[in-house]
């Protein structure tokens, strides 16, 4: 039934459940798993020396989050045999770039936590998961604690 499905992660424990479970799912239905994990930019924008070397001190913690994150995500599918292939992007809005990651990819399902690391932000703008639930072109299944 799925052939694809997409795991938008963050390295939360929420995150991880996913993982497992489109894991599972995709052994089951002989899909594979795209990983994603969606860079904030770098919050500050600054003229000099101070700006660029807080920049590359950023990105280099966002990456090393990223490759954590991703590297859990190919562990659960690899412990499984399911094909993985994980993807990086940088976005203003995490749940566009969830979308945009499931239409180009053609992705045909979405796993993903209720909830992941976003605390008092995501109670005044909404949730991540809420956002892809309502634009969303394929299906999407929420993990819950």
């Amino acid at each position: 039934m799925f052939k694809k499905i997409l795991v938008p992660c963050d390295g939360s424990k929420l995150s991880h459940a996913a993982a497992e479970f489109a894991a599972d799912l995709a052994k089951i239905h002989g899909a594979s798993v795209v990983g994603l994990y969606v860079i904030d930019p770098f919050p500050y924008i600054g003229i000099g020396d101070a700006s660029s070397a807080g920049l590359q001190a950023y990105m280099a913690e966002a990456q090393a989050a990223a490759a954590r994150a991703l590297g859990d995500v190919r562990e659960c599918c690899e412990t499984r045999g399911v094909a993985f292939a994980g993807d990086t992007i940088e976005r203003n809005v995490t749940y566009d770039g969830i979308l945009e990651t499931a239409e180009a990819e053609a992705c045909d399902l979405i796993v993903m936590g209720s909830h992941g690391r976003k605390g008092v932000q995501a109670l005044i703008l909404g949730s991540v998961a809420q956002k892809v639930l309502t634009y969303a072109k394929v299906p999407v299944l929420i993990i819950k604690p």
